[in-house]
């Protein structure tokens, strides 16, 4: 079985409350995006369960990789047989486009299905829950405002059927923790759904995505990216998630400059 994870894009993210437990409320809206990695799980040859990763190279015990830690949470869970599963890594690390996340929740629900698990979505989005905030979204894979710490959801008719999208990765890392360092929780007056709900070509004095702050006076060139893509005639844009992606949506295919030279860059068009 081979199927397609894809990586999401946030429309606004505001840092809500700091929590008790040290982890942080936010409010914002995922929406998923056609950029994908490649995954394969086959049964496996032997009575051993493997990860192969290609493309991007990815360090470290493949034990610890959130694909594996799928797989090996339903199997404390169920009967698993040994299977096979190859990685093809297309999506950015550090991004803030939650590529491992969707990994580990397509490894989930690919194993629900090859193996006829009596898990609905909402059972596979609570165990994905153990492995990442980010995770329960993608079990789902349409857009959904999140509040908690990502991982409660709202439905939302929101639609950017038709847009065109840029996005662009610098070749900079941001942590979490440099993200979160200079970021002041506040609730906005207006809710996100509201927010959403005016024309896209209003959302840059309304939306905004709280990481900013934080981020851009560290990393300039981020900033220069945002810039250079509504110099390139986007209508909005923004940082995704914690960084360093930055997207634009467009209302005509755009053509990329040699400005965004030595940067990951994808267009794509919004399907949902």
């Amino acid at each position: 079985m081979i199927t397609f994870p894809n990586a999401k894009i946030n429309v606004g993210l505001y840092i809500t409350r700091r929590r008790p437990d040290g982890y942080h409320d936010l409010e914002t809206l995922f929406y998923p995006i056609d950029l994908c990695d490649i995954l394969e799980i086959v049964p496996a040859q032997d009575d051993n369960t493997t990860l192969t990763i290609t493309g991007i190279p990815v360090d470290g015990d493949v034990e610890k990789n959130l694909v594996m830690r799928a797989y090996r949470l339903l199997q404390s869970q169920y009967d698993l047989p040994a299977v096979e599963i190859h990685l093809h890594k297309v999506i950015p690390f550090g991004a803030g486009l939650g590529g491992g996340s969707s990994d580990a929740s397509y490894t989930l629900r690919m194993l629900r299905d090859m193996f006829a698990l009596p898990l609905s979505d909402d059972n596979l989005a609570k165990m994905a829950s153990k492995l990442g905030a980010d995770c329960p979204f993608f079990i789902y894979n349409r857009p959904l405002i999140a509040t908690g710490i990502g991982d409660c959801f709202s439905s939302t008719n929101f639609s950017m059927q038709g847009k065109y999208i840029v996005l662009v990765k610098p070749p900079i890392a941001v942590s979490t923790a440099e993200a979160y360092a200079h970021v002041t929780p506040n609730t906005p007056s207006q809710s996100l759904s509201e927010q959403v709900a005016q024309p896209i070509d209003k959302w840059h004095d309304v939306i905004s995505n709280d990481f900013e702050k934080s981020v851009f006076p560290i990393h300039p060139r981020i900033a220069a990216i945002k810039q250079r893509l509504y110099d390139m005639g986007a209508t909005y844009a923004s940082m995704s998630g914690s960084g360093s992606s930055v997207f634009g949506i467009f209302d005509t295919p755009p053509a990329c400059t040699d400005a965004l030279a030595g940067c990951f860059v994808w267009q794509g068009t919004c399907k949902v």
